[in-house]
């Protein structure tokens, strides 16, 4: 199924429907999609307790429509809120959302500015998105993109990928993650879940967002990487 988004670009999502009105929206990390294992696997887990999951491409990921982009934090919230107002039209109860790695950052954004969902789930996300940027585009990336006004980024094969220009960056490294996760709701439930020898995004992240979230929980699954190889059972539990 697919639903528009406020830019009237075809957001592309799986539904797994139960009699439950209820339902949980499940969101991907960066260059991933709904079709990742663990969005998968979360899914059929919920489904399989009765409650209803769906899991979609962001724009430009998947088979959504749109430009792929590094820095769009933001716009991936408003890409949630388009399919959470959907699902509300419908009559539907958006009991939670979750996102794992650069999903995590999206669904604690989206929880700091719409105070609508009683729970979320942030697996694996980035607390200190500055480190992540020097990690994909190395520690000269600030001179580089004032020189050039963006950067090409390669893949493993040394072939073009996308590219990153310099305001799409200066969005990224302004995203406050401390000042976001104070204005979410002390209400709101949130889980924070994350492997203890995490390679991408240190299990440290963890706790900064632990310390900053009004109404949390941390779990830290015992060695676990950032895509849960060999603890998917364990991840999907905790959850």
């Amino acid at each position: 199924m697919a639903i528009l988004n406020k830019r009237n670009e075809r957001l592309v999502g799986v539904l797994h429907e139960t009699e439950s009105t209820e339902i949980v929206v499940l969101c991907h990390g960066f260059q991933s999609s709904k079709e990742f294992n663990i969005m998968i696997n979360i899914a059929s887990a919920l489904e399989n307790q009765g409650i209803s999951a769906f899991r979609f491409d962001f724009a430009g990921n998947g088979e959504s429509e749109g430009s792929f982009q590094l820095n769009n934090d933001f716009r991936e919230a408003e890409d949630l809120r388009a399919v959470i107002e959907y699902f509300i039209g419908a009559n539907r109860t958006v009991a939670a959302i979750l996102g794992h790695s650069k999903g995590g950052s999206v669904v604690l954004l989206y929880a700091s500015k719409y105070h609508d969902i009683p729970s979320v789930v942030n697996v694996s996300g980035r607390y200190d998105l500055k480190r992540g940027i020097e990690q994909r585009l190395g520690k000269e990336f600030l001179e580089r993109i004032e020189k050039d006004g963006y950067v090409n980024i390669k893949n493993k094969k040394g072939e073009f990928d996308f590219k990153v220009t310099k305001e799409s960056l200066m969005e990224r490294l302004n995203t406050n993650m401390h000042e976001a996760c104070l204005s979410i709701d002390k209400r709101c439930r949130v889980l924070i879940v994350h492997g203890s020898v995490d390679e991408l995004v240190p299990v440290e992240d963890a706790s900064e967002f632990a310390k900053s979230i009004p109404n949390n929980q941390l779990q830290i699954v015992e060695g676990a990487d950032h895509v849960y190889t060999s603890q998917q059972a364990e991840l999907v539990s905790v959850i």
